[in-house]
């Protein structure tokens, strides 16, 4: 079979049949009803601003671009991969970017949960088949299982799409690692007013189809029989790392690196969901599963190849850890660190015609993290800046007076 050698090879790339892309639009423009976003409206790297790369940038950069080739082993000693073509691929420099992939009900044998229309969203083409399945089920009823990002969000957009929803997930609020309860309150009760049922403390625990094999009830472990023309499953995602698993150093769950990504193995980095790095403004190790670490330990680690091999060095990763999610119209974002003691501020009824409201996390005396809806582009620099700064609070009950206002002084 071919055998390809290269200086450099990025096993992974987060897609398998079209060029990269960034995967936030899937559970968000790209099912919306009226002027869908479609690729090449978000490949890499129009997210953070950056330049649209087609398929043709990369030949144009001298880029071989493998696309449908799976790798299926790895010998880090011998600086080989092969894929399930029998090809080989050499390199002198490798850079795992494997990525995450999706936690499925059939992974725990749930009864029923092979059944058609039954989705899991992680790449364009789990789009497309979500995006017919809406179409095709006009005005039809749709179960959401799980209450993180990817339940609020489909949650919204199959509410825009006329779909009659119901969200299910065992936590006792939406969003639980994010979220406090205060926050969440106000996202379920804003769900709910937009037609969202939101069932909690329970799971799927079975699924029946109709003689056609597609899904048509949902059984839930309360005893609670849900019907479902659709079901929608983010029940969370584990990190690729099987092909190395016994040849590199790992740590919480991901591939240990240093703050430039170089894994213990010579001459192989990690990126992305996989990497457990050091996070420097905390002083612990840590693996972040989201687009703009995924965007900044990339480019971290190709400064810090490029720099080894002039003899140079650059400066130790000092990544701030960003989430954010928009549905309906509704936009958050957060910054920092959640844990320790924390004050809302602002106006956070869910009735309330533009809700802009916040909390921070304060911990030995210092805010430490930062969330903030309905902010402008200033506030959301500001509550950024806050969580960097880590400032120190004496009254935590004029902190909630003052809300917004005391990260824009910082």
């Amino acid at each position: 079979m071919a055998e390809h050698s290269f200086k450099y090879i990025i096993v992974g790339g987060g897609v398998s049949a079209v060029a990269p892309y960034e995967r936030p639009a899937l559970s968000k423009a790209y099912l919306f009803p009226e002027s869908p976003a479609r690729l090449p409206g978000f490949h890499t790297c129009v997210g953070s601003g950056g330049e649209r790369l087609l398929p043709e940038w990369y030949n144009e950069k001298g880029i071989q671009l493998h696309l449908s080739t799976e790798i299926v082993k790895a010998d880090l000693a011998a600086k080989s991969l092969t894929s399930a073509k029998g090809e080989t691929f050499t390199y002198q420099t490798l850079v795992i970017a494997t990525g995450s992939t999706v936690i499925r009900l059939t992974d725990f044998g749930v009864e029923g949960a092979d059944a058609k229309n039954i989705f899991y969203l992680r790449e364009v083409d789990d789009a497309d088949k979500l995006y017919e399945a809406i179409k095709s089920k006009k005005d039809g009823k749709a179960v959401v299982v799980g209450g993180g990002y990817i339940g609020l969000e489909l949650s919204a957009v199959l509410r825009l799409n006329n779909i009659d929803v119901t969200m299910v997930y065992p936590e006792p609020w939406c969003m639980p690692r994010l979220f406090t309860a205060e926050i969440a309150a106000f996202y379920e009760g804003y769900y709910a007013n937009k037609g969202v049922n939101i069932i909690k403390g329970t799971v799927a625990t079975g699924f029946t189809s109709n003689s056609d094999g597609e899904v048509k009830e949902v059984k839930l472990k309360d005893g609670r029989v849900l019907e479902a023309d659709i079901v929608v499953v983010g029940v969370g995602g584990r990190p690729q790392i099987s092909l190395f698993k016994g040849q590199v150093e790992e740590a919480k769950g991901g591939i240990k690196t240093d703050s430039f990504f170089k894994t213990n193995v010579s001459d192989v980095y990690a990126v992305g969901d996989v990497a457990t790095f050091p996070l420097k403004l905390y002083n612990e190790d840590r693996r972040v599963e989201h687009v703009d670490h995924a965007r900044k330990s990339a480019e971290q680690a190709a400064k810090a190849i490029i720099a080894a091999e002039a003899g140079k060095t650059v400066e130790e990763y000092d990544y701030l850890p960003y989430f954010y999610s928009r549905s309906f119209d509704l936009s958050w974002q957060f910054y920092g660190d959640n844990v320790g003691e924390t004050v809302l501020f602002g106006d956070n009824n869910p009735a309330s015609p533009k809700p802009n409201f916040g909390t921070y996390w304060i911990k030995d005396g210092k805010v430490i993290g930062a969330f903030l809806e309905g902010g402008s582009p200033d506030d959301n620099k500001a509550i950024a800046k806050v969580a960097r700064v880590k400032p120190a609070v004496e009254d935590v009950n004029q902190l909630a007076k003052e809300g917004i206002s005391f990260a824009s002084k910082i």
